[in-house]
């Protein structure tokens, strides 16, 4: 799977770009068939509080997935995006499997 990410109005380090590639890998072990994943991180002002957000785009053959999450560090905002996707995912392939008639 080939991952994009994208930093809005910052720089992101390596330490967390390795954060997203590693918790992006676990996804191909839920579905196989992941084309690609597009994520874009960014801060959200709200009042005196910086938000960061994580939006995550899965595409799969068929399907687009999406999540997004809001929370205090991007790694929160991630694993939550990433945990939405991995029941999308779990959703998507049940529905794909042919029901047996027993």
């Amino acid at each position: 799977m080939k991952v994009h990410t994208e930093s809005v109005q910052f720089k992101a380090d390596q330490k967390l770009l390795d954060f997203i590639e590693k918790k992006m890998e676990k996804l191909n072990t839920f579905y196989d068939r992941i084309i690609n994943a597009e994520v874009k991180l960014r801060l959200e002002n709200s009042g005196q509080v910086k938000d960061k957000v994580a939006e995550i785009h899965l595409h799969v053959p068929g399907l687009s997935i999406f999540a997004k999450e809001t929370n205090k560090t991007f790694e929160q905002s991630i694993d939550s995006a990433v945990e939405n996707l991995r029941r999308q995912l779990e959703r998507y392939k049940e529905k794909q499997r042919p029901h047996s008639t027993v």
